[in-house]
């Protein structure tokens, strides 16, 4: 969905330039901003994510039981 934000904002916010209206200028660059925050909330998600797997890999390769 972000990737659509981002496209959409650049068309309006183009659009907003060529026909004088600020209003849908600054819509366009709002929906770029969205569009920024989403994709950064996404990585920082994943890198948490990759995190608490790894702690995890090693707690249970503490507590297994070696052969």
């Amino acid at each position: 969905m972000s990737a659509s934000d981002d496209i959409k904002g650049k068309v309006e916010e183009a659009a907003g330039k060529v026909l004088g209206k600020k209003d849908l200028e600054a819509k366009g660059k709002l929906d770029q901003i969205k569009s920024n925050i989403e994709d950064g909330v996404e990585k920082a998600k994943d890198t948490v994510g990759d995190a608490v797997n790894d702690v995890l890999d090693k707690v249970k390769d503490k507590t297994e039981p070696k052969d």
